[in-house]
């Protein structure tokens, strides 16, 4: 792309047809350049989200170690005063009761959720209506 430098008060020599020609070429440089610094920008991002996403599975697989040895400690604990079997039980049960409450509220969640996306097929709609107008 050549770029010429003017002062004020000189005149363009170039036609219509090349003014023209040269902003479509300028116009189409800066969309790619554009379009590319997206792209780069895009694959930092989804990189820095795959590492977070790692790392929080990793927590998530570490808190799941943190609930087993927890359980077999109230296990243990308990088969202090109680047979050992009763003292499973007891914690069986208390996980039993936490698995209710969040599939009950996991449940209303879902009930909740609206999957067919209003905001988006009102906004597609007007779309369609203002593209309608532009043909007429």
């Amino acid at each position: 792309m050549t770029q010429t430098t003017r002062t004020p008060g000189q005149g363009d020599e170039r036609s219509l047809g090349e003014v023209v020609g040269d902003l479509s070429t300028d116009l189409s440089t800066l969309m790619k350049q554009e379009v590319q610094l997206a792209k780069v920008e895009l694959k930092e991002e989804v990189t820095k989200v795959g590492k977070g996403a790692g790392m929080l599975g990793g927590a998530g697989f570490a808190g799941w170690f943190v609930l087993l040895f927890l359980s077999l400690a109230l296990t243990f604990l308990l088969d202090n005063w109680l047979p050992v079997e009763v003292a499973a039980l007891i914690t069986a049960g208390v996980w039993a009761i936490a698995a209710a409450v969040l599939a009950s509220i996991g449940r209303k969640e879902l009930k909740t959720a609206n999957p067919q996306l209003p905001q988006t097929q009102q906004t597609l709609k007007e779309d369609v209506q203002w593209a309608k107008a532009q043909k007429s």
